[in-house]
């Protein structure tokens, strides 16, 4: 009770707090009373005028103690079903912690799985990067070469006929 009582607002706290050592100190009495009463047979004429002189006032004070007393009970059980709750919740979100911890797990070798394809892909298209500048290179080497052989021809055509038509 104690606990529940901690747990609750501050506004309704103060008053279930100071009950509840009202509580503790009347149970604490009625126990010191009854151990009284029941330690020995010296005081047992004591203990019969007790019981006569204010057995109206013991029984309210022991049917409001039996109430209260199954007050207690039933906030203890209430309690002891809230943390019951609680931690069947608390299972429950470990075991939801644990299925995303796995499905991160997962994607996260997906992602380092495409991660290497990328590189190699990467790594193919700067092969490829090589051999296309290569090939352009050989290919402005083949045009100069053939500009030149044409170059060549023209100029030996004109020669030719330079040589026929002049002599």
């Amino acid at each position: 009770m104690d606990l529940e009582a901690r747990n609750l607002q501050p506004s309704v706290r103060a008053g279930l707090l100071a009950k509840l050592r009202e509580y503790k100190s009347d149970l604490n009495n009625l126990k010191g009373t009854l151990k009284r009463i029941t330690t020995g047979n010296a005081q047992q004429g004591t203990r019969e005028e007790l019981l006569e002189s204010g057995m109206a006032d013991t029984l309210v004070v022991s049917a409001d103690q039996r109430s209260r007393l199954l007050r207690t009970t039933e906030k203890q059980n209430q309690t002891t079903d809230r943390i019951r709750d609680s931690h069947r919740t608390m299972l429950e979100t470990e075991d939801l912690g644990v299925s995303i911890l796995h499905d991160l797990h997962q994607q996260r070798q997906s992602l380092l799985r495409a991660n290497d394809t990328l590189h190699s892909v990467d790594d193919n298209i700067s092969k490829s990067r090589r051999i296309m500048g290569a090939m352009v290179r050989r290919m402005d080497r083949n045009k100069w070469i053939i500009g030149f052989i044409m170059t060549l021809l023209v100029l030996a055509i004109l020669v030719i006929l330079y040589f026929k038509f002049v002599h």
